[in-house]
C-alpha cells in the first residue's frame, strides 16, 4: 500500500547506541551461548519496551493508525537487523548467507502492537546445519522478548513449489519485504514468483481470495452491522482492504496501490476513502492492542468507550461520544465495502466470473448480455442486472430507483460495475427525486414486495440509496446503541424487522410465531404495516423520545409514499405506541384486570391490535440472535387473546366472587375420583387470585402436588416442568408461608444460574405458599431441561431447610461472572398505584448481576410488603422487573413518606450502597413439620387482596 515517507523514525529508538550495547553484550570473554543469549535479551528487550512506549506517545499524539504501524514494523526491522549483524559478529559467521524477509501484513511494512510476527528466513540450496543454528538463536531471542513469532526457513525453490499448490503461502511470498542477510535471495525468489506463479494465475487468485473472504464473512457473523465488530476479520474490516491489495498487487502486478488510481481502478476520491479507512481501522486496532495489552481484534463494549475517548469523541445531543465513534467505524466499513464493489466492477472487465445470483443457479451457456422485458434502460448479464449505457442515471435519476425495482421484480442479483455506477451517482437523487409519485410508487412496491424486500432494501442501503432518497434514514444509517441488547446498528436492525415481516407475510417460521402467521392474511393495511416497520426506529439518535419524533417524521413521509390519510394516521400511531405492546406483555401482570383495560384503552380496535402485534414480533426478532423466544411469544399471545376480549366485548360481567366460586366448584369436579374429603379440603385451599388466574388444569397439577406432599410428611417440596415451544421450565415450590419466601428462591435460582422470567405467588388458606417461578429455558433436550430444573429444585429445597446458606452460594456464582463495567443505568424506581386497582405496583430498573432479585425482594420483605407476582425482564445487561405489592393488610401503599422509603431503599440495595437493615438477611429458613390437612380451613398468615 502507499506509504507516506514523510514519517520521522528517528525518535523511536537510537539505532546506534543499541547496536555498540549489543556487540558489547556479545562480547564477554568466556560466555555461553545461553549467558550471551540473556544478555543480548536484556538489551533488546529494553529498547523494545522504550520504542513501543514512545510510538503509543505518538498515537496519543497525532492519532495517525498507519503511522503508527509503520513505526512499529520500522521499530521491529531494527532490533531484527541489529540482532542478525551481531549473531553474524560474534557467534554465527554463516549468518549473513541467510535472507531475513518480513511476510504477511509485516510485509506490508504495518504491525498492530500485539501482531504476529511472520518471517521467512531463505537460505541457499547448498545450506549447512550452522545457518540453521543461526536462524535458531535468532529465534529464541525473539520469542524471549515476548514476541509471537510465524516462521518458516526455505531455499527459493521451496517456496515456489509450495506457492503453487498452497494459496495462504502465496499470499505471504506476495508480500515479502527484505529485512537484512543475502538480499540476492529474496531479489531471486521475487522474480522467480512473478515469473512462474504470478503469471497468468491472476483470475485463480481472485477467485481463491474472494472465496476466502466469504468464508470469513461467515465466521465472524456476516454483516458489517455487528455492535461488537471484528476489527482484523469483520466484514469491512483491515483484512477486506488487505485482501484488495493482495489482489490488485497479484492481478495488476503492482507494487502500490495508489496505482490503482493511474489504471482508472479508482477514482482519486476513491483512493482518499482506502486511505482514510486504512488509517482509521489501524488507529483502532493499534489503540485496542495498546489498551488491552494483547491481540485484541474485537471491539467489544468495555474497550469502545475508552477507544472513542483516545480517538477525541466527543458527546453531541442524542449521542454519546462512544456512540458517534461507532457510527464512524459502521460508515467506514461501509466504505470499505463501496471499494470492494468499485474495485470487483472493475476486475468483471477483465475477467468473466459465475454470477452468484439470487437464484444461486445461472445456465452456463448464460455468456452474453441480454435484454430484460419491459426496459430499455437496462440490461442482463450472466443473470446481472447492469445498464445498457452509462448515461442511464444521469438521462433520468429516477432510473436510480428503478434499477432496483427491475432486479426485484426479476429476480437478478446485481452487476458491481453497475452498483459503481450507482454509488457514483447518489448526487443526483435530489428533492425533485424523492418527491416524484412514480420514484414512490416504485419504492413501495419493491417494499412490500412478496419477493425478497429486505434483500432490495439492504443491497440499496449498500450502495447510499437510501439514505439519499429518505434523509431520515441517512441519519441512522451505521447508527449503533451503546448497549448488550440490540446487536445490530439501527439501520441494519429495521431492514431485519422488514425481512421478518416478509417471513410471516410468506406464512414462514409458523413454528415460532403461529398466531402472527394466522392473522397476516386478515390484515388489510398491508402497506401501511411495512412502512410503519421500515420507520419504526427512524428517529434513534435524537434527544427526544424516539418513537414520538419518529411518529412526526412518518406523518411527512407517508404521504410523499403514497398512503392516504387513514394510513397514515395507522402508520403514526404504530410508530408512536411501537413498545407498548413488547412493554406490557413482559413487564405487567397479564392476570390483572387493570393491564389489560388500560392496554386496551390504548389499541381501541382489533385492526390495531392486530398490526401491533405482528411489528411488535418482528421488532424483537430484529433485535438480534436468540433474543426471541418461546416465553415472548407466549406473553405476547396472552396479551391478544385477552385484550381480543374485552374489544370484542367478550369480558364476563359476573362478579369476581362469582367467578371464584364457579372455579372453586370446577375444581371440586375435577377431582371426582379423590375422596369426598380430599375433594373438600384440597378444593377449598385457595383464595380468589389463584382461582381467577390459574386454568384448572394447572390447579388439578397443584392440587395433586399439595396432596402428595401431605401424604409425605414434608413441608418443603417442589415440581418441575418444561415446555420447549414457550421455552421456559416452571418450578413450582410448596412451603410454610414466610415474608422472605421469594427472596430466598430468587437467591437460590441465582445460585444455580438460572434467570427468572415471572413469578406467581399465592397463598393457600392453611398458610402455605404455593409460588411458581419461571425461568428461561437452557437447554434444546427436555430430558437435559428437566435435569437442570431438578437442580436447581433441589437448590431451592437446600436453600430454604438451611443446608446451604445464600450468601455463599451466590457469591459462589457471582465469581465466575463478568460485570458489566462498561455500562451505566441509574438505578430507577417507580411506584403506581394506577396500574392496577389492587395492588401498588413497583417498578425498577438498574444494571443486572447475579443476586439482584434477591436483594431487592429481601428488601421489600424488610417493608413489610407483601409480593403478589413479579416480572422479570432483561433487555441485555439491564434488568427492568415489576412487583404488584400490598402492605400486609392487602392495601395498596398510598402514604407519601412510605413511598420514599420504599423508593430509597431500593435505590440503595440496586447501587449496591452499605445497608444496614439488610445485614440480617437469613440465609435460609428452617422448615417446621407440616401442617396436616384438617388445618385446611384455618386462617391464614397473611391476607391477600380479594376486592
Amino acid at each position: 500500500m502507499a506509504h507516506d515517507d514523510s514519517i520521522d523514525f528517528s525518535g523511536i529508538i537510537d539505532v546506534d547506541q543499541l547496536r555498540n550495547e549489543c556487540r558489547a553484550a556479545a562480547a564477554g570473554s568466556g560466555q555461553t551461548v545461553l549467558e550471551t543469549r540473556a544478555a543480548l535479551l536484556a538489551v533488546l528487550r529494553a529498547a523494545s519496551v522504550e520504542g513501543r512506549k514512545r510510538i503509543r506517545g505518538l498515537l496519543d499524539k497525532d492519532g495517525g493508525g498507519l503511522a503508527c504501524a509503520r513505526r512499529l514494523s520500522w521499530l521491529q526491522d531494527q532490533l531484527i537487523q541489529v540482532l542478525h549483524e551481531v549473531v553474524a559478529e560474534r557467534l554465527h559467521p554463516e549468518a549473513p548467507q541467510v535472507a531475513v524477509a518480513a511476510v504477511g501484513g509485516y510485509g506490508r511494512e504495518t504491525l498492530a502492537p500485539g501482531s504476529d510476527i511472520d518471517l521467512l528466513f531463505l537460505v541457499p540450496s547448498k545450506n549447512s546445519d550452522a545457518m540453521r543454528r543461526a536462524i535458531e538463536f535468532l529465534l529464541y531471542v525473539l520469542w524471549d522478548m515476548g514476541f509471537k513469532v510465524g516462521h518458516a526457513t526455505r531455499t527459493v525453490e521451496e517456496c515456489i513449489q509450495l506457492a503453487k499448490t498452497d494459496m495462504t503461502i502465496r499470499t505471504a511470498i506476495l508480500e515479502s519485504r527484505y529485512i537484512c542477510g543475502e538480499e540476492a535471495l529474496v531479489g531471486e525468489l521475487e522474480k522467480r514468483f512473478d515469473a512462474e506463479i504470478v503469471a497468468g494465475t491472476g483470475p485463480e487468485f481472485v477467485a481463491a481470495k474472494l472465496a476466502e473472504r466469504d468464508q470469513r464473512h461467515q465466521k465472524a457473523g456476516d454483516t458489517r452491522y455487528l455492535v461488537e465488530p471484528n476489527v482484523k476479520e469483520g466484514k469491512g474490516g483491515l483484512r477486506d482492504l488487505q485482501t484488495l491489495f493482495w489482489i490488485a498487487k497479484y492481478y495488476y502486478r503492482i507494487r502500490d496501490a495508489h496505482e490503482l488510481v493511474k489504471l482508472g481502478v479508482l477514482s482519486r476520491h476513491e483512493w482518499k476513502v482506502f486511505q482514510k479507512a486504512d488509517d482509521f481501522l489501524w488507529a483502532v486496532r493499534c489503540h485496542m492492542h495498546f489498551l488491552t495489552g494483547k491481540a485484541e481484534e474485537r471491539l467489544s463494549f468495555d474497550i469502545q468507550r475508552e477507544i472513542a475517548e483516545s480517538l477525541g469523541y466527543h458527546r453531541r445531543p442524542g449521542l454519546a461520544a462512544v456512540e458517534r465513534f461507532m457510527k464512524h467505524y459502521f460508515l467506514v466499513a461501509k466504505d470499505v465495502g463501496d471499494l470492494t464493489r468499485i474495485f470487483c466492477a472493475a476486475l468483471e472487465d477483465e475477467q468473466a466470473k459465475d454470477a452468484p445470483g439470487i437464484k444461486r443457479v445461472i445456465s452456463r451457456f448464460t455468456r452474453r448480455v441480454h435484454k430484460i422485458p419491459g426496459t430499455v434502460e437496462f440490461v442482463q448479464d450472466r443473470g446481472r442486472i447492469t445498464v445498457a449505457d452509462s448515461e442511464v442515471f444521469k438521462r433520468d435519476p429516477i432510473n436510480i430507483i428503478r434499477f432496483f425495482h427491475v432486479a426485484d421484480i426479476n429476480g437478478l442479483e446485481f452487476h458491481p460495475d453497475a452498483l459503481k455506477r450507482v454509488t457514483r451517482s447518489l448526487s443526483l437523487i435530489n428533492d425533485e427525486v424523492r418527491n416524484n409519485d412514480e420514484a414512490n410508487r416504485l419504492f413501495i412496491s419493491m417494499l412490500t414486495s412478496r419477493r425478497e424486500p429486505a434483500l432490495m432494501l439492504r443491497r440499496m442501503n449498500e450502495a447510499g440509496v437510501l439514505g439519499r432518497f429518505i434523509p431520515d434514514f441517512g441519519r441512522i444509517v451505521s447508527m449503533m446503541q451503546f448497549n448488550m441488547y440490540h446487536h445490530y446498528t439501527v439501520d441494519e436492525h429495521l431492514i431485519r424487522s422488514v425481512e421478518a415481516l416478509s417471513e410471516v407475510d410468506k406464512g414462514q417460521a409458523a413454528d415460532i410465531h403461529p398466531l402472527a402467521n394466522k392473522l397476516m392474511p386478515s390484515v388489510d393495511e398491508r402497506e401501511a404495516l411495512y412502512v410503519a416497520v421500515l420507520l419504526h426506529d427512524i428517529a434513534k439518535g435524537r434527544q427526544e423520545d424516539h418513537s414520538i419524533a419518529g411518529a412526526r417524521i412518518a406523518r411527512k413521509l407517508c404521504p410523499r409514499f403514497g398512503l392516504n390519510a387513514k394510513q397514515t394516521e395507522l402508520v403514526v400511531w404504530l410508530i408512536e405506541e411501537h413498545l407498548i405492546m413488547s412493554m406490557t406483555a413482559q413487564t405487567r401482570d397479564l392476570h390483572d384486570r387493570k393491564t389489560i383495560t388500560d392496554f386496551a384503552e390504548k389499541v381501541q380496535s382489533m385492526d390495531r391490535l392486530r398490526l401491533l402485534l405482528i411489528l411488535t414480533i418482528c421488532d424483537i426478532r430484529a433485535v438480534g440472535p436468540g433474543v426471541w423466544n418461546g416465553w415472548k411469544g407466549q406473553l405476547l399471545r396472552t396479551l391478544y387473546y385477552e385484550t381480543e376480549l374485552l374489544l370484542s366485548g367478550g369480558f364476563s360481567e359476573v362478579s369476581r366472587k362469582e367467578r371464584a366460586k364457579q372455579a372453586e366448584e370446577e375444581l371440586f369436579a375435577a377431582l371426582a375420583d379423590w375422596s369426598q374429603k380430599d375433594r373438600r379440603v384440597y378444593s377449598r385451599l385457595h383464595y380468589q387470585p389463584y382461582l381467577l388466574s390459574v386454568d384448572l388444569e394447572d390447579q388439578v397439577r397443584h392440587a395433586q402436588f399439595i396432596r402428595d406432599t401431605d401424604r409425605a410428611g414434608h413441608a418443603l417440596a417442589t415440581m418441575v416442568r418444561t415446555h420447549s415451544f414457550h421455552a421456559i421450565t416452571e418450578i413450582t415450590v410448596l412451603a410454610p408461608d414466610h415474608p422472605r419466601l421469594l427472596s430466598i428462591i430468587a437467591g437460590a435460582c441465582a445460585a444455580a444460574g438460572a434467570n427468572i422470567a415471572d413469578a406467581q405467588i399465592y397463598t393457600t388458606t392453611d398458610g402455605r405458599a404455593l409460588d411458581t417461578i419461571l425461568i428461561n429455558r437452557e437447554f434444546a433436550s427436555d430430558e437435559d431441561e428437566m435435569r437442570r430444573a431438578a437442580t436447581i429444585g433441589r437448590m431451592i429445597e437446600d436453600v430454604l431447610s438451611g443446608k446451604k446458606r445464600l450468601p455463599e452460594v451466590i457469591a459462589t456464582r457471582a465469581k465466575g461472572k463478568k460485570r458489566n463495567k462498561a455500562f451505566d443505568i441509574p438505578p430507577s424506581v417507580v411506584l403506581s398505584n394506577g396500574l392496577s386497582n389492587k395492588f401498588t405496583v413497583v417498578e425498577v430498573e438498574c444494571l443486572d448481576r447475579p443476586g439482584l432479585l434477591a436483594e431487592i425482594t429481601a428488601v421489600l420483605a424488610d417493608l413489610s410488603l407483601d409480593i403478589h407476582s413479579a416480572r422479570i425482564t432483561t433487555f441485555g445487561e439491564k434488568v427492568i422487573d415489576t412487583f404488584y405489592v400490598t402492605d400486609l393488610l392487602g392495601s395498596k401503599i398510598t402514604n407519601e413518606n412510605r413511598q420514599s422509603n420504599i423508593i430509597a431503599r431500593l435505590k440503595a440495595v440496586m447501587s449496591e450502597q452499605e445497608d444496614e437493615l439488610r445485614r440480617g438477611m437469613p440465609s435460609g429458613m428452617i422448615a417446621p413439620a407440616p401442617m396436616p390437612a384438617r388445618r385446611a380451613q384455618q386462617t391464614p398468615r397473611r391476607s391477600k387482596a380479594e376486592a
